[in-house]
Parts: structure tokens; sequence; C-alpha cells
């Protein structure tokens, strides 16, 4: 019977404190990983590396969520769209990775440029 390793602890909860198995999809963070474009592709892959990936992923979508429904309230709204998320992004350094992504879908609102700056003196 195989023992549980150092990161074991992240399945059940670890950091987060939540119970159960992870949301993401291990299989296809493996997948995600041997495909990583850096030329040469990734051949193996330890246990525990999926599953700190699986980890940093949940991580970075509550963050984005968070920053997104804060513009979502600010506009009064109970949905979060697309262009709240698209805010977030360029509204947060951090995400600056991500730009290129969502900059058609600021453009096409023009309520955007206001909240992004209604946000950055807010955090200031």
């Amino acid at each position: 019977m195989r023992q549980a390793g150092a990161y074991s602890g992240l399945l059940c909860g670890g950091i987060s404190g939540k119970m159960g198995p992870q949301a993401l999809p291990l299989a296809r963070i493996k997948k995600i990983m041997k495909k990583s474009g850096s030329g040469e592709d990734v051949k193996m892959i330890s246990g525990e590396a999926p599953i700190i990936f699986a980890k940093a992923c949940e991580l970075f979508i509550q963050e984005i969520t968070k920053r997104s429904w804060n513009i979502t309230l600010k506009g009064k709204r109970r949905t979060l769209h697309k262009e709240d998320v698209a805010s977030a992004v360029i509204a947060t350094d951090i995400f600056d990775f991500l730009i290129s992504l969502v900059s058609n879908s600021v453009t096409a609102v023009p309520s955007a440029a206001a909240t992004i700056m209604e946000i950055q003196t807010d955090e200031s």
C-alpha cells in the first residue's frame, strides 16, 4: 500500500481547509505540463507536481474571480460577465500577462476604462 506523500495534505484540504478531492482534473494538468511548449516536451512528472499545479490554478482562479466580482458589484449587478474579468485583468499588474487575451473584451465596453480608474483610486 502506498504511503501519503509530503503534499498529500493538499488533496484533503491542506492549505485551504476544504475537504475532498482536487477540484481540477490532475490527468488534464499533467497532460498540459507534458505539452509545456518549451521546445522539449517533459517526459516524466512526479506524482506531487500536478497536485501543486492544481492548487496554484485554484488560487489563481479564486483571486481573479474575487477581483472580477468586485467590479461586478461596483456596476450594481449580480452577474459576473467576461467584461468584468477583462477589467480585473487590466486593473491588476500581476495579471499583465493576460492583457492580450482580454483586450478585445474591454474595447467593446466603454465603461470598462472608468471602472478601472475607480478601482485604482479606491485601492490607493
